[in-house]
């Protein structure tokens, strides 16, 4: 040990980070810790240095450790301790030093339990996933073509490889543009993408400010200007959230910011009143708080509700500018990250629009990343980056998306593998399926589509360099240099060397210290060239976060080490404005731009760079492999090792034919990732997706209207009924039903058709509900919504708790102030059941959400609308079904799970039986018999998503039913779905819930509107099918917002008391 001066280097630098034994057992406990050393380090010490990544805690110590850990078998480490324990003496007592030599022997074993644990669940996935697939595949095997059975058809063609079949010729001239415009001119689409994290402006944009503000934030704000420009596209809103904190400028505040367009006068498409790009912030979560992505989640379905308004209120403005006076919906809704895509799926659901999403990077691959490193585990993981909520967010992603748009192949082959929703071999049987017109038994698999990041060019002019001397002056006017490059120029002792430009955020994963590592020990790259390095903006670096600071201390130790003062350039700050000009330069310098990144999901800066004329070294892990494809203007190396990197960066800067072909074949080829070919490309994807949207047809007033309804607008409400709504019936059992059925509904319809006919007589709205006993109309003039949601309680509770929810509306509820939903997941049959044993009339309420929200049924109380004694008074929203039917799998799926239920029986019990009874349309229902053998809601979903099926899995709160309905339905949705169809505002209702309840319990809490728990003893406590989450309830929920109370017990005084607090009742009422 004492020999080894460079394991002794590694020891004192872990204790000038911070020698206090507690400082080293925290950072032990976090992940990292103190070094030991082994002997044969010098051998070993060439070792690929293990991938760093963000971490909520990172120090200068974990890094050291990392450096060891991974270099270092466990054996060796052993060895060191022991030996380290052997050298105490009683004159030398170092127990210091054999203490961090324990821990970090101790880290190793971590490090390879981790390892083992993860290899174990792998193994047991994959063949999960493989049984999974076999039984999909013999669902479909039977009328398989020879041609499906075969391996013959090419996978890229058939799934991902979708830029080079059926594509329109590049944007590579100005005649290309017109003929795109004059071909798609006259179309008028309206488009809608998300991205809720980070700090998003159209102008002078903190690109580096923080993690969350970062290259994804660039690509958003461009594609929606390039989109708006684009002709055929009226209007692009692309929607974030409304910050208006302390901490950050005022800009972000704005709620509505206009995209200028770069180029407008390229586009001679008119411009119309509403139309261009527009950044509109909505106001969710903490109003005074800018907060990382990771923290969003609880405030989603905030974020949805405020979205789903702006979009509704929206589409009316532009029909009445461009639609004929009808609405004008969104063509797509687009999610950029998780945690849009999770907003997008359920707007998507809402609104029956196609739904696009980009993941621009994945959480399955991250996880993967860093449980390689064997330093956390999946719940250390979890804590700190919500990873789970993440995940299970981009599963909805592929359950809900018409198409998934990547930048890269391998973004597509590797990353979106290791998702359940999603199987390359089993994408393309289905295709091949669905062009022969064959049945795919409710399978379905988002359709894979890989579209480069687009970036403006029009503006660049690339410069003439004279390969054997200085460049030539561009314009010959001598004008002066911009400022940020004295700003650079400053540090050089040599300026006019060639210069090595990195521009990253000072973040682990940049592996920047690589950079400088490989800069500082290659001598002839030293003499020839200067290294530049743009690292974000900072003013003083300890108020960095640590993350950062961390990495930009160590960058600074380096340059000292190796003594590259006057070589080396990091300047405090730069405009994004400035970028560039900083590119510019360091093509002025025949210079070199490096991206290195461990893994890059993309790399735009690498085109940037090639639009200026600087050839590229990348990493070959990513996206930059595709760039590199079509560029092939530099040169890939593995970004773990040193020596490559500075040997492919010396090889492009002494070799000047070299660097004069690579810059020529980037100048050449840069005009395949403009904008407009981007926006051509997703427009041809876009368009050719099957148009989806309310089907129904809205009075222009329908969202306004008032206390004293008018008689026509009444009329006009049953008249839409009489056509859209149904008797509950059982229609589907058989074909005889379906003819009676028929024959009753057309009866019902006659009935309604006479009641609208003598109201008009009368003109009188009491004469119309009179006639035909319909309440609906009145849900648009309720002020306010209760909604009952209890599922933690006895029938007897949820009766009585109903009762005293009406006793304490009071006056309100006698006057017609307030309205009465009843949700929950009983089938239609059993509410009536329920009501009837208890004394309750099913025309107290104005809806009934049922089936967990497949369902929406509305109260008849007219008995000439029953017709037969034993039909139910409830008539079903067929509009409600035409909104939930996407991916519904039908009775393939019900096939599947009746088989799936025969597998779960075979063992000699019944564990659950088809509810034949409760079973509907859109809703296949299990009664369970036996609880601990059917699996958790997680499971049961990814059994789903394994096999293709898209559905929405739910077990009643105490596990005695389950429900798969569709993937887009839930009671949450038939609530905005409320707001949609009949104008019932989200903020004027009020959710009524127990402590817990179903599967769905969440979706009931979040949202604008307000939420009463009711809690007590009476709560049952949940059964163990809810206790395996994959994440906890407070990833989802946010129990501190405003719109939540609670009350103990179900008392009308209590209840009321929360009524009050909310503005639903009058204080003497």
């Amino acid at each position: 040990m004492a020999g080894n001066d460079w394991i002794n280097s590694y020891l004192e630098a872990i204790l000038d980070a911070g020698g206090a034994a507690g400082e080293i057992s925290a950072a032990a406990g976090g992940g990292g810790g103190d070094g030991g050393a082994a002997a044969g380090a010098g051998e070993k010490r060439d070792k690929a240095s293990l991938m760093l990544r963000e971490r909520g805690r990172f120090s200068p110590a974990r890094y050291f450790v990392e450096e060891v850990i991974s270099g270092f078998d466990e054996t060796d480490l052993y060895k060191t301790w022991v030996r380290t324990a052997a050298m105490r003496s009683p004159q030398e007592r170092n127990t210091r030093l054999e203490n961090m030599s324990w821990r970090i022997w101790n880290l190793a074993r971590k490090k390879k339990q981790i390892e083992g644990e993860e290899a174990s669940r792998s193994a047991r996935q994959r063949l999960e996933r493989e049984k999974a697939r076999r039984y999909a595949a013999a669902d479909m095997s039977e009328d398989l073509s020879e041609g499906e059975k075969g391996e013959n058809i090419n996978e890229s063609s058939s799934v991902h490889d979708e830029s080079t079949r059926g594509r329109m010729p590049r944007i590579s001239s100005t005649d290309a543009i017109e003929a795109w415009a004059s071909q798609h001119k006259d179309k008028k689409l309206y488009i809608v993408l998300i991205s809720i994290h980070g700090l998003i402006r159209g102008e002078n944009m903190e690109l580096g400010r923080d993690s969350d503000t970062g290259g994804q934030v660039k690509y958003v704000v461009e594609l929606a200007r390039a989109l708006g420009s684009t002709p055929g596209v009226y209007r692009v809103d692309l929607l974030t959230r409304q910050i208006s904190a302390p901490d950050v400028d005022w800009s972000y505040g704005e709620p509505t910011e206009m995209l200028s367009p770069r180029n407008s006068e390229n586009f001679g498409h008119d411009m119309g009143e509403s139309s261009g790009a527009y950044i509109v912030r909505i106001p969710f979560g903490p109003r005074d708080k800018y907060i990382p992505k990771e923290h969003l989640w609880p405030h989603i379905q905030e974020f949805v509700d405020g979205a789903l308004v702006h979009i509704m209120q929206m589409s009316k403005v532009l029909g009445e500018q461009v639609g004929s006076g009808q609405p004008v919906w969104p063509v797509v809704i687009h999610g950029h990250y998780a945690d849009a895509g999770d907003s997008a799926a359920l707007l998507s659901g809402a609104l029956n629009v196609p739904m696009v999403f980009t993941g621009h990077s994945l959480g399955r691959d991250k996880l993967e990343q860093l449980l390689k490193q064997g330093r956390q585990t999946r719940d250390e993981i979890n804590t700190i980056y919500k990873i789970m909520r993440r995940i299970e967010a981009e599963e909805l992603c592929l359950d809900a998306s018409e198409i998934i748009i990547t930048s890269t192949r391998q973004e597509i082959e590797q990353q979106w593998g290791l998702y359940d929703g999603f199987d390359l071999t089993m994408a393309r049987k289905l295709r091949a399926r669905i062009k022969r017109g064959v049945s795919c038994y409710g399978r379905y698999m988002p359709r894979m589509i890989a579209i480069p990041p687009g970036m403006e060019f029009s503006h660049i002019v690339p410069h003439d360099v004279d390969l054997d001397g200085e460049e030539a002056n561009e314009d010959g006017s001598g004008s002066p240099d911009p400022p940020i490059w004295a700003d650079i120029m400053r540090f050089f002792s040599n300026p006019r060397k060639p210069m090595i430009l990195a521009l990253a955020r000072p973040d682990p994963k940049k592996n920047i210290t690589t950079l400088v590592k490989a800069f500082g020990e290659h001598r002839e790259l030293r003499n020839l060239a200067n290294l530049t390095l743009i690292m974000g903006n900072r003013d003083v670096i300890d108020e960095m976060s640590s993350t950062n600071s961390a990495v930009l201390t160590s960058i600074l130790k380096l340059i000292d080490k190796y003594d590259l003062y006057g070589q080396v350039a990091y300047p405090k700050h730069h405009k994004q404005s400035e970028v560039p000009e900083i590119y510019r330069l360091a093509a002025r310098t025949k210079g070199v731009f490096i991206n290195c990144a461990f893994i890059e999901p993309f790399g735009l800066t690498l085109i940037e760079a090639a639009a200026y004329g600087l050839p590229m070294v990348a990493t070959r892990n990513g996206g930059p492999v595709d760039i590199h494809r079509v560029l092939d203007n530099g040169i890939l190396v593995d970004p773990h090792n040193q020596n490559e990197i500075a040997e492919a960066l010396y090889k492009l800067v002494s070799d000047k034919q070299m660097w004069a072909q690579c810059r020529q074949n980037g100048l050449k080829n840069i005009h395949q990732f403009s904008w407009p070919e981007h926006c051509k490309n997703y427009l041809s994807r876009v368009g050719a997706l099957k148009p989806r949207h309310p089907r129904w047809q809205k009075s222009d007033d329908a969202t306004e209207i008032s206390e004293a309804d008018s008689p026509g607008d009444s009329l006009r409400d049953v008249h839409d009924i009489s056509l859209n709504l149904k008797l509950s019936l059982d229609s589907e059992k058989s074909s005889t039903k379906e003819n009676s059925v028929r024959r009753n509904l057309e009866d019902a319809v006659q009935k309604l058709s006479r009641g609208v006919s003598g109201s008009r007589k009368t003109e009188s709205v009491e004469s119309i509900e009179a006639t035909t006993g319909n309440k609906w109309p009145s849900l648009r003039r309720r002020k306010h919504i209760v909604v009952i949601a209890v599922d933690s309680v006895q029938d007897s509770d949820l009766v009585e708790i109903i009762k005293n929810v009406f006793v304490a509306s009071g006056n309100e509820r006698l006057s017609g102030a307030i309205g009465f939903v009843l949700s929950t997941s009983r089938a239609i049959s059993e509410i009536h059941s329920l009501l009837t044993s208890g004394g309750i009339e099913a025309t107290d309420f104005d809806a009934f959400i049922c089936n967990s929200g497949s369902d929406l049924c509305y109260p008849s109380s007219s008995s000439e609308d029953m017709l037969s004694p034993a039909e139910l008074p409830f008539m079903i929203d067929l509009d409600y079904h035409s909104q939930i039917e996407y991916r519904w799998g039908g009775e393939g799926l019900r096939k599947t799970l009746i088989r799936w239920a025969a597998e779960k029986n075979g063992s000699g019990q019944v564990v659950l039986v088809e509810d034949e009874e409760c079973s509907s349309t859109y809703c296949v229902s299990f009664k369970v018999k036996n609880t601990e053998a059917v699996p958790p809601v997680k499971e049961l979903r990814k059994t789903m998503r394994i096999q293709a099926l898209r559905c929405h899995v739910l077990y009643s709160h105490d596990g005695s039913k389950l429900n798969v309905i569709p993937v887009l339905a839930s009671r949450s949705q038939a609530l905005r779905y409320l707001y949609i169809r009949w104008g019932v505002e989200l903020s004027n209702m009020t959710v009524v819930v127990g402590e817990n309840g179903d599967s769905d319990y969440e979706g009931l809490l979040g949202g604008v509107h307000k939420t009463i728990i009711l809690k007590g003893s009476f709560n049952a406590v949940p059964n163990q099918v809810h206790a395996a989450r994959s994440f906890s309830l407070q990833d989802v929920v946010s129990f501190d917002k405003p719109g939540i109370t609670s009350v103990e017990g179900y008392d009308p005084d209590n209840l009321k008391s929360a009524l009050q607090q909310f503005g639903i009742l009058k204080d003497n009422v």
